[in-house]
Formats: C-alpha cells, structure tokens, sequence
C-alpha cells in the first residue's frame, strides 16, 4: 500500500527520465495523486503528470479540461502547471495565464476592478492585461527581481538593499490598506468576493476532510488523522472565537513571489491580483510571514534576513492595528493547511510546528 503514503519526492518515468515532484494534490480516489513535476535533464521541461497505485504517468499537454494550452504552451516556457485546473507561461515580455474555458472572464474583470483600488492609492505598478479571451489573459511584465529572489542564498542582494525593499514594501502595504476610498474604490470593494473566518475554516474543513478521506484505508495514518482532527477542531475555535477585525482589500494570495523590488521611486510591483478578495488584514501579513518561514525552513534564506522580513511583517501589523490574537489564529490555521500538502515531510514539519506555537501560546498565557 505504499502509494497510500505522501507524494514522493522524485519520480522515473517509463522512458528513464527522472522527475522531480514540485507541487502534489489529492486525485479522486485514495491512493491517486494529480503533480506538478519538472524534469532533471540538462534541460528542466515543467508537465504535469498523475500518481495512481504506484504508477507515474505524465499528462499530455492536450489537457482537455485547458484546451488552450498546447497552442499558448508553444509560446514560451511553461512555469507553472495544475493539471486541468490552470497553467501559466512565460514568453518575451509576457505572462500567459490558461484556464478552463469561462474562468478567465471573472479574474479578468477581478484585475481590472483590483486596479481600481491600487490606482487610488498609488504604491504599486501592476501587470497589464494585453489580451484576454474565456480562457487565456496575457499579462505585461513588471521588470525587477522578487522579494523572494532577493532573499535566496545565492542572491548577490546586499543585507542593506534587501531591508530596503523590505521596509519599501512595509510602506506601501500600509498605505494601500490606509488609503481613504472615493465612492468607485468602496463600490469595487464592496464587489469583491468575502473571505471571512467563517469562510477560511470551511475551506479548511474541506480540505482536512479530503486528507481523511484520502488515508482511511490506512491503518498505519491513523493517528495522523487522529491528531489532524484535533488540530483542525482547535485551530477553527481559534479563529471564530474572538471578534474579527475589520474587512480590507485582501491579495489573497501575498508573499514574496508576488512583490517585485522596483529601483528607486518607483512603486513595487504587485502581482496575480485576481484573487481578491474582502477579508481581515490578518489574513495576507499570516499568509506573508508564513511563507517566509517556510523559506528559512527550507534553508534557502538566512536567519538573518528572514528575521529582517519578519520584523517588517510585524511592524505592518503594529501599524494596521491588527488583533495579535487575530493574526495568530490566521497564522495556526495557513500551519493546518501546510500540514494537509501531500508531500514527503510536510506533516511532520507543519504540525511540529504548531505544537511549538501551541506551547508558545500557553506560556505567554
């Protein structure tokens, strides 16, 4: 039963390529894994692929649920790929975004009424839409390095420009969450999808519950899911029992791949908008700072700079006046759901964590 357990870090094909699992989610059935998978050759390809009782199959770019994808892949290099959900390629001077016939409309209008808001309050530069379709959006570039590339180990960043880009985007996010709102900005807010702590803990319940459902067959995941359950039941009392802070535009999806660190006066760029939503400013900062640590973990930023990052992370939510209490419930339940990725040693990291924070919580208390 071994293909019951977490996605494998790597896996060979019947062709004797070996391909490294970047991104897993559960399939259909117990057992069935969708990756995300990028090849080990001297040149790195990115597909997608399936994982079914053992057996590693690559997907045929002919997926049918993204029929626009072969002819837009052929346009560039593709850089991200969730088989028959959304794919993204990258192209000279040019992003393309592919998604299931009908979805592109919505995120689409979703940018533009994004850009409404962030025009209003001018701190930051944000991608153009040069095409549009039901299916593909073609996305301008926003020239400049990331605020993760910036951190990685190998960059040649120095400490000091790095903590510049740092505080330059801890400037920035308050401002936009700060800006008054004219009577366009407040009716495109007001437009915006909810993602209220009522909302994140059912996401949350769904997705502990496919876990569950997942590993059932499994004797030996039991007490994983024992454990699973009772994390889930805390951390969601965590997050409904004090008051919510009041709801901001929210990025939906904000870390440092997102930012781009722009010379100069110039606004930063801000990226993939079209997951925004109305939610408390705990929600982003819990999500940034998460990341981050996930970053260190990973032994691909220092100490030092991560605790630069998350100091300015901090200081945001100091100045927004966030709800530590809040921030940390936000914080405990994105930990859940790192702990849900069905790949090796994210379980026993991610709840590791939480006891950490768990007994830090208890200490203070």
């Amino acid at each position: 039963m071994s293909w019951y357990l977490p996605a494998p870090q790597y896996a060979d094909e019947a062709t004797g390529t070996t391909w490294c699992v970047c991104r897993a989610w559960f399939d259909k059935r117990p057992g069935d894994y969708v990756l995300e998978v990028l090849s080990q050759g001297r040149t790195p390809a990115l597909r997608g692929a399936y994982l079914r009782h053992g057996r590693f199959e690559l997907v045929p770019l002919d997926d049918p649920e993204l029929p626009a994808l072969r002819a837009e892949a052929q346009q560039g290099e593709l850089i991200a790929y969730r088989p028959h959900r959304r794919a993204v390629v990258r192209a000279e001077g040019r992003y393309i975004k592919i998604f299931r016939p009908g979805q592109a409309i919505a995120s689409a209008e979703r940018c533009a009424h994004v850009d409404i808001l962030l025009d209003a309050a001018g701190t930051f530069t944000t991608p153009r839409i040069l095409r549009s379709s039901e299916d593909v959006i073609v996305f301008s570039t926003v020239p400049g390095p990331t605020l993760n590339e910036l951190g990685e180990n190998d960059s040649t960043a120095s400490d000091e420009s790095f903590a510049w880009a740092w505080e330059k985007w801890s400037r920035s996010w308050v401002a936009q969450l700060s800006a008054p709102h004219g009577s366009a900005a407040r009716s495109v807010l007001n437009s915006l999808p909810l993602r209220s702590a009522e909302v994140k803990a059912a996401d949350l319940w769904r997705s502990v519950n496919r876990w569950l459902r997942h590993f059932e067959s499994v004797p030996e995941m039991s007490p994983q899911g024992s454990a699973l359950r009772a994390a889930a039941e805390d951390v969601t009392t965590n997050l409904l029992r004090s008051a919510p802070d009041p709801l901001v535009w929210s990025h939906g999806d904000l870390h440092g791949k997102q930012i781009i660190a722009v010379d100069g006066r110039s606004p930063l760029g801000l990226l993939d908008l079209d997951k925004g939503a109305q939610a408390e400013a705990a929600l982003d900062l819990a999500n940034m700072d998460v990341r981050l640590e996930l970053h260190r973990r990973r032994n691909r930023m220092s100490s030092a700079r991560y605790l630069t990052a998350h100091n300015q992370v901090l200081a945001v939510a100091e100045e927004l006046h966030v709800n530590p209490d809040r921030f940390h419930a936000y914080m405990d339940a994105l930990w859940l759901r790192e702990a849900l990725v069905p790949l090796p040693g994210r379980l026993v990291m991610a709840t590791a964590v939480l006891d950490e924070r768990a007994k830090h919580q208890t200490t203070k208390a």
